[in-house]
């Protein structure tokens, strides 16, 4: 079960515990955007070739994203290649602005749940216009449909995958080997941890 803290209890570890750990699991565009005060950033796409790297570290990290989805699929990935003192920021990024939450802002970008609603919008909506002239782009349209029924029954997200690879998405300061080494060098949190909560 993944471990989960809210904002509030985020920033109680942080005053109690200096050495704790931010991962922020977004795309680095989106941590350019905003991100709260020093966080590292391993986007969630470069993870999966540095989790056993992370996951040899001794520092406690909270994982961070835009709402919780991507840093509870960063916790399975961890918590799968052996890491532990790991929790996840329950509404991300924005239950942390939500309650005041101080930010680091850069350039603005979408972020990308918007860029996700964008491209999915634009798909079905091309597909229904078109369809007038060619009936089967209708399927187009209900293909969209069933991969957004399918991204909230199995909490994860082909689309956004796919969106995240885009130019727009990089951020030139995104360096996950410099990000690794730094996590390596952290000397350990000692704070506990709350047991998990449903």
């Amino acid at each position: 079960m993944t471990t989960t803290i809210n904002a509030n209890e985020l920033r109680q570890l942080l005053d109690q515990d200096p050495a704790l750990q931010l991962l922020d699991v977004r795309s680095g565009s989106e941590f350019e955007s905003a991100h709260i005060p020093g966080s590292v950033n391993v986007p969630l796409d470069a993870l999966k070739r540095v989790s056993e790297e992370i996951a040899k570290t001794d520092a406690s990290f909270v994982l961070v994203c835009q709402s919780g989805n991507r840093a509870s699929q960063a916790h399975t990935q961890l918590t799968a290649a052996g890491k532990h003192g790991l929790a996840v920021l329950d509404g991300g990024i924005a239950a942390w602005q939500n309650t005041d939450g101080e930010l680091t802002r850069g350039t603005q970008r979408w972020v990308m749940d918007r860029q996700v609603r964008l491209a999915a919008g634009l798909l079905v909506l091309s597909a229904v216009v078109a369809s007038v002239a060619v009936p089967l782009l209708v399927v187009v349209a209900g293909f969209v449909g069933a991969g957004l029924t399918y991204s909230a029954i199995s909490n994860s997200c082909a689309m956004a995958a796919v969106l995240s690879k885009l130019p727009y998405n990089r951020a030139t300061g995104c360096d996950v080997d410099a990000v690794i080494a730094e996590l390596a060098q952290a000397r350990p949190s000692h704070t506990s941890r709350k047991e998990p909560r449903s």
